[in-house]
Parts: structure tokens; C-alpha cells; sequence
């Protein structure tokens, strides 16, 4: 192979390899300009954007409010990573790491910061007692699902999400390689609800709320716009589960928060009252 790469004796950092991302990326952590983040009138103010992880956090929002937990109201505030928001001295303060979703609560004193959507719906469960089981086999079962989402879900956006979509030029290797990983992911969860109405058993729960973002929009071919590609039409039943989970009022509403991309209805880039949300979706045909 006469362009094989031959990896050099010591990896050296260069921005200028092309991608979406290659301008912002860098190998270091920490902020790389001054801004404070804002905040507004509610306890709970998320910092994020409508990305798959950012869609969890919203959703299970919604769900809260929904469900009469007044005290979940919140302020969505928009991060947005193509442009290094994420890196700026207030973000960066909050979460070390730069990635969205990060949440603060300023109902506690000392106010908390919770970052990584998959502990964000652990602690909004527990806050307010919903959608985890408190105890038992039904709990672990939840937090089976939901941890495999966290470690799953790299394989589909890093990996698959980023050769198929977003890298520079298309290479038969890592695609095909991230493909046969994503399609046993798929697999997984289909023969796991042929006999669950939701992922585990009969409840909807915070598992739900994790894995559909990615794989309930990947399904529904509303994510790198690759459903032919993957057969998505062969998994039936993530297929029944996505399409129920999307005629959810509160994934509806959610799903749209701090997003800038779709059709007119599909973008709310702040949200700071609910009638945000509802003067957007009015919008939909």
C-alpha cells in the first residue's frame, strides 16, 4: 500500500489536517478566552447544545415538567462547540473537561455542577425521584442500559458518525470497522425490546431517555442521514421503540432546545420559559 501511514517515532499536534472540527480541536484542556457564562431566572441553568447528549438532558427536563415537577424549570443557554464556546474561562470553570451538557444547580448551597449527560440524568432521577427505580433489581437493570449507552455511544459519533459524516475523506477501513460495531449495537437493542415495551420491561425510564437521542434518531434516520446505509428498516423493534418514544410530548419539546440546524419548528437555540418551546412548534406542518 503505497499511502499507508506510518505513525512518526512521536505524534506531533497540527490543526491543519481539514475535518469540521480541525480548528477548534487541540490536544490540552482548559479555557482559551475570558467570557462568563450568563444566567437566568431558574435554579436549574443548562449550558449545551442539540446534539444527541444535549437532547438527553432536555428531554428528561421536559419529562420533569410534564409531570407537574414545577420546580425543574430552567434555562437553556447555548453552547456552541463549532465555534470553541465550550472553551471559554466560565465553561471551562464549570466543567474541566469542555463538553456539553453541563448543568448547574443553584437550588443547593453551594450551587452543583453536573457534567457528563449521563450523570445529569442521575442526578435530576434522583433530585426528584423520577424515572429510576430507588432500589433493587429494576434499578440495576436501569443503570445496566444506561451505562451501556454511555459506552456505546462513542462507537456511533465518534467513530461511526465521525468517518461516515464528517471526516475529510472517506476510508473504507474505519468505516466499515465502526459500521459492524454500530449494526451489533443495533442488534443488541432490537432482540432486547422484542420482549420490552421500553428498554427495561414495561417502565419508561432514564434509560430511554439516554439511548434514544442517538440510537431511536439514528433509526428514524434523522442522524448522518444514514439509515439506508445501515439496513435501519431491518431493526424492527428499536424501530416500534423510537417511533413511540418520539410521540412523547416532552421528547418533542425536548429535542429541540439549543438546537440551530433542521426545519424552522426543529430550532429553539435558548430556552427560558416553556411558551418558548410552544411558539416554535407552532410553527410545525
Amino acid at each position: 500500500m503505497t499511502n499507508q501511514y506510518v505513525p512518526p517515532q512521536q505524534w506531533k499536534f497540527d490543526n491543519n489536517n481539514g475535518g469540521q472540527w480541525a480548528q477548534i480541536n487541540r490536544p490540552v484542556s482548559g479555557a482559551t478566552h475570558d467570557k462568563e457564562l450568563p444566567i437566568g431566572k431558574h435554579p436549574l441553568q443548562l449550558y449545551s447544545m442539540g446534539t444527541p447528549n444535549g437532547q438527553k438532558v432536555t428531554i428528561m427536563l421536559e419529562e420533569l415538567l410534564a409531570a407537574g415537577k414545577l420546580d425543574a424549570d430552567y434555562d437553556a443557554h447555548l453552547i456552541n462547540i463549532s465555534e470553541g464556546d465550550q472553551f471559554s474561562s466560565g465553561f471551562v470553570d464549570i466543567n474541566p473537561n469542555s463538553k456539553i451538557p453541563t448543568l448547574v444547580d443553584h437550588s443547593e448551597t453551594p450551587a452543583v455542577n453536573v457534567f457528563e449527560s449521563g450523570s445529569i440524568l442521575v442526578y435530576l432521577a434522583e433530585k426528584f425521584d423520577f424515572l429510576l427505580p430507588r432500589s433493587g433489581n429494576d434499578r440495576v437493570q436501569v443503570m445496566n442500559w444506561l451505562f451501556w449507552l454511555q459506552g456505546s455511544a462513542p462507537y456511533l459519533g465518534g467513530g461511526f458518525g465521525h468517518f461516515y459524516a464528517y471526516a475529510p475523506q472517506k476510508f473504507e477501513y474505519p468505516i466499515n470497522r465502526f459500521t459492524m460495531e454500530i449494526k451489533r449495537q443495533l442488534d443488541v437493542l432490537d432482540k432486547q425490546l422484542a420482549n420490552n415495551q421500553y428498554i427495561v420491561g414495561n417502565e419508561y425510564s432514564i434509560a430511554d431517555i439516554a439511548i434514544w437521542p442517538w440510537y431511536g434518531n439514528l433509526v428514524l434516520n434523522s442522524l448522518y442521514n444514514a439509515g439506508e446505509f445501515l439496513d435501519v428498516a431491518s431493526y424492527v423493534h428499536v424501530q416500534r421503540w423510537a417511533t413511540m418514544i418520539l410521540n412523547r410530548p416532552a421528547v418533542q419539546r425536548g429535542r429541540i432546545v439549543n438546537r440551530t440546524w433542521g426545519e424552522v419548528w426543529e430550532q429553539l437555540p435558548e430556552r427560558h420559559t416553556a411558551q418558548d418551546i410552544t411558539d416554535v412548534l407552532s410553527n410545525k406542518p
